[in-house]
């Protein structure tokens, strides 16, 4: 498979190491340095682009991958304020991937929230928080991961109704903690609590690798797709 590989920090090389691993091209390489090379002649041979940058531009490379009916699987956050853009590109032939994270053990995390959230709803005397600590170089806040943690509280919880940054004391809103430290990967952490007691789960990121396979599991997962696709598709969820 030839990729194109659009945004080449820590995450990018990661994804290359392993797509090479399993016996993947990398025919092109997007950075910083060289944006004016994402252009539809230097994707007109290209199977996927693998998109890792940031919200700023994220947006112009999806289109310009749209523009050359290239599938996109991208990891990109901070963007959701468009998405309706991207789903009906999507409806009209597009292929879209989209994972606030990759790792496939947080998209078991997500589901093991989820259920626990459907537990836990009946017993109003207790309530919930979430905490998410990462590197220091994490451009968007809280976490896409944690947003979408919180998104599936409130799916499956009666009086959850929104989240909110920072401490709340109204039962409708989920707290969520953003803290940034050093090289953290990624930590998140749910803690259902009560004045007798607390049940807590957690997820701990230990490399960038767990990511970097999902992309690249993700990205075998899209040549010649048409839609809009998610970790729920890939793992079947």
């Amino acid at each position: 498979m030839r990729i194109a590989l659009i945004g080449y920090g820590k995450m990018g090389k990661a994804i290359e190491q392993i797509a090479i691993s399993r016996g993947h091209r990398i025919d092109l390489i997007i950075d910083q340095n060289n944006q004016e090379d994402l252009c539809k002649e230097n994707l007109k041979n290209i199977d996927v682009a693998i998109e890792f940058t940031n919200p700023q531009s994220a947006l112009n490379n999806y289109q310009t991958c749209f523009d050359a009916n290239i599938p996109i699987v991208s990891g990109t956050t901070g963007w959701l304020e468009h998405l309706p853009e991207v789903q009906l590109k999507c409806e009209n032939g597009s292929g879209f991937f989209y994972a606030s994270n990759y790792s496939l053990g947080v998209n078991l995390f997500f589901e093991l929230n989820k259920k626990l959230t459907e537990l836990m709803a009946p017993f109003k005397e207790y309530n919930i928080d979430m905490e998410e600590i990462h590197h220091i170089h994490k451009l968007d806040s809280p976490s896409g991961t944690a947003i979408t943690l919180a998104e599936g509280i409130i799916k499956n919880h009666p009086i959850k109704e929104l989240w909110i940054e920072g401490m709340s004391s109204e039962a409708k809103e989920v707290s969520i903690y953003s803290k940034r430290h050093g090289s953290v990967p990624g930590t998140h952490t749910i803690t259902w609590h009560s004045e007798v007691d607390q049940i807590s789960i957690q997820h701990q990121a230990y490399s960038r690798k767990g990511f970097a396979l999902g992309a690249v599991l993700a990205a075998e997962f899209m040549p010649k797709k048409q839609g809009f696709f998610g970790m729920k598709d890939l793992l079947n969820l």
